[in-house]
């Protein structure tokens, strides 16, 4: 083989690996520190914000294609409930995912879904107070909160990288920020209409 020829496919090689190893790396950073899931001592840190309300499924394929997910991205999931919009993502499409609860017993079932499902490998469960979290290794970001949370959440989520996605169910952010995109939809599974909104960073005013 020409040498050039040869210095061209190994840079293209490495090149590739390199693309394939950014997601992994990333990945590892997001969850530093972390205990193993079946190693983390679950605790009763406060009552949670709200009940969980699990999001149907055609809605979670709506959210997930409105922010154009890709095997690339990582998505977090903040009060995760039994962790199946993050599952759903996986097997989609592959992207690797944290989800965030405070209540143990959600904790618990996320864990178990992700398990049953056979995506523990690119899935994380972590209990934590999510208006403590650092979001800037999230990509996509959907969300079922109420507007308080919402309100409270607005600080750490300016703090997200440019170009970062974040999909809301029900309930957007504050007025004075301003969706790229809103859509209405009637879930199959209970059909009610619910209504999504297309955030992405910077919030827009």
């Amino acid at each position: 083989m020409y040498p050039k020829i040869q210095t061209v496919i190994s840079a293209a090689v490495l090149f590739m690996l390199t693309a394939l190893m950014v997601p992994n790396t990333r990945f590892a950073a997001a969850v530093q520190g972390a205990a193993p899931d079946d190693e983390q001592e679950l605790k009763q840190m406060r009552t949670p914000d709200v009940v969980f309300v699990g999001t149907p499924y055609d809605l979670i394929s709506t959210m997930l294609q409105m922010a154009e997910v890709k095997k690339s991205d990582m998505v977090y999931d903040l009060g995760c409930g039994d962790a199946r919009i993050l599952v759903l993502a996986a097997q989609k499409y592959g992207s690797r995912g944290i989800g965030y609860d405070i209540d143990p017993q959600r904790i618990i079932e996320s864990r178990q879904n992700v398990s049953k499902n056979n995506v523990q490998d690119l899935i994380k469960i972590i209990q934590a107070d999510i208006f403590t979290l650092d979001l800037s290794n999230a990509d996509v970001m959907p969300l079922y909160l109420h507007p308080d949370m919402m309100s409270q959440l607005v600080p750490q989520v300016e703090k997200m990288k440019p170009g970062s996605r974040i999909v809301c169910h029900e309930y957007g952010f504050p007025d004075i920020y301003k969706p790229d995109k809103k859509i209405t939809v009637i879930s199959n599974e209970d059909n009610a209409e619910h209504h999504l909104m297309l955030y992405t960073l910077p919030l827009k005013r």
